[in-house]
C-alpha cells in the first residue's frame, strides 16, 4: 500500500479538469510547481484593506471585481504597499476573475516573489465552485492498493491477494455474472472528509483487465456499458489466499476483523483457495451475507445465540419446549 502526499500544483489547474475556465497565464510559468494543500479557496479583500492575518498558507486566491474596484480607490503607493505585503505571503496562486485587466503594480509585485497569476473570463462565482470542487477531489488521502475492486449488488468489493492467487479470473467470472468492474491490478482509493472511502481505476487502465494467458482485454467492449463502474465506495475487503491445512479457519463466522485503509476500517474475510472451490459464488455469498448483516440479519451470531439457548434448557426441555 502506497501511500501519497496531498497537494495540487498550480500546473493542474490548468489541466483538461477545468478546461472550461479558459485559464490564461499572465505570469509565473516558471513557478507552476507552487503547491496548493488547502481545498479552500479565498477571496484577499481584507488583506488589500490592509488586514492580513486571514491569509492562509496554501491556499488559492481569487481576485474578482470587488477587489478590483476597492484597489482603485487607493493610491498607487497604497496598492504598491498592500501588493507586496501579500505577495511576500505564502500564496500559491492568483486568479483574476471576469477577465479584468490587473492593476499596473499587481503583476510586478507577483513576479518579485514567484507567484504565478492566472486569469478567466468566467465569473468569480463560477471560478470559485469549479476550483473548490476540483480541489476537494484531489486534496484528500490517497492510496494505491494492488487488487480487483468490483460492484456486487450494489456494494464495493476488493479482492486482494498474492499475484496468482485468482483475484482477475474471480472477477471475470462476476462480471460474466452481471456485476461490473472498477479497477483491476491498480485501484487508487481517496478518502473524503465525510469518512467515504472511494476506489477507482486511473488512466489507461480504466475498464481494462489482464487475463493470463489471454493479455490485457477491454471489460467494456467485451459486456457493454453496464460491466463497468467509474468509480465505487469500498465497503467490503476479501482476500484470497493458498488453502493452508495447518491453519484454523473461523467455520462459524462470529469473528468480526477489519481491515485498514487510509485509517478507515473496513469489514475484512478471508478465502482460502483451493482445488474445485467456485471463488466467484463464494464471493457473492460473502457479500450476501454482508449485506444482510447490515440490514440487522446475523446469520452466525443467530445462530450461535440459538444455540446457547438450547443449552441453557437441557437436553430434556430443549426436545419438548413448545414452539
Amino acid at each position: 500500500m502506497v501511500r501519497q502526499s496531498v497537494h495540487v500544483s498550480v500546473s493542474e489547474l490548468l489541466g483538461q479538469e477545468l478546461a472550461d475556465l479558459d485559464f490564461k497565464l499572465l505570469c509565473g510559468e516558471s513557478h507552476l510547481d507552487n503547491r496548493i494543500i488547502n481545498p479552500r479557496v479565498q477571496k484577499p479583500g481584507l488583506a488589500f484593506a490592509g488586514y492580513y492575518d486571514y491569509i492562509r498558507p496554501g491556499r488559492v486566491q481569487i481576485v474578482g471585481e470587488s477587489e478590483t474596484e476597492y484597489l482603485k480607490t487607493l493610491t498607487p503607493e497604497q496598492r504598491q504597499e498592500r501588493f507586496e505585503h501579500i505577495a511576500d505571503m505564502p500564496v500559491p496562486v492568483f486568479v483574476v476573475t471576469k477577465g479584468l485587466e490587473p492593476l499596473p503594480e499587481f503583476l510586478p509585485a507577483c513576479r518579485a516573489e514567484q507567484i504565478p497569476v492566472l486569469s478567466s473570463s468566467a465569473l468569480s462565482s463560477t471560478v470559485i465552485k469549479r476550483i473548490s470542487y476540483f480541489l476537494e477531489d484531489h486534496l484528500v488521502p490517497s492510496t494505491t492498493l494492488h487488487g480487483v475492486l468490483l460492484e456486487i449488488f450494489g456494494l464495493g468489493v476488493l479482492l486482494i491477494g498474492a499475484s496468482g492467487a485468482g483475484k482477475s479470473e474471480c472477477a471475470l467470472d462476476l462480471i460474466t455474472r452481471g456485476h461490473s468492474l472498477v479497477a483491476d491490478d491498480r485501484v487508487t482509493a481517496k478518502r473524503y472528509p465525510h469518512g467515504d472511502l472511494l476506489g477507482f481505476c486511473q488512466e489507461p487502465l480504466r475498464h481494462h483487465m489482464e487475463v493470463r494467458g489471454l493479455g490485457i482485454v477491454n471489460v467494456q467492449d467485451l459486456f457493454g456499458l453496464a460491466a463497468v463502474r467509474e468509480r465505487k465506495s469500498i465497503d467490503l475487503v476479501i482476500e484470497l489466499e493458498p488453502w493452508d491445512e495447518s491453519k484454523a479457519y473461523d467455520r462459524l463466522g462470529l469473528e468480526e476483523r477489519v481491515y485498514k485503509i487510509l485509517d478507515v476500517s473496513c469489514p475484512y474475510i478471508t478465502l482460502p483457495v483451493a482445488l474445485g472451490r467456485n471463488l466467484s459464488i463464494l464471493v457473492e455469498i460473502a457479500t450476501r451475507n454482508h449485506v444482510l448483516k447490515l440490514q440487522g440479519h446475523h446469520s452466525a451470531r443467530d445462530f450461535a445465540r440459538e444455540l446457547e439457548k438450547k443449552l441453557q434448557q437441557g437436553p430434556g426441555k430443549a426436545e419438548h419446549a413448545p414452539t
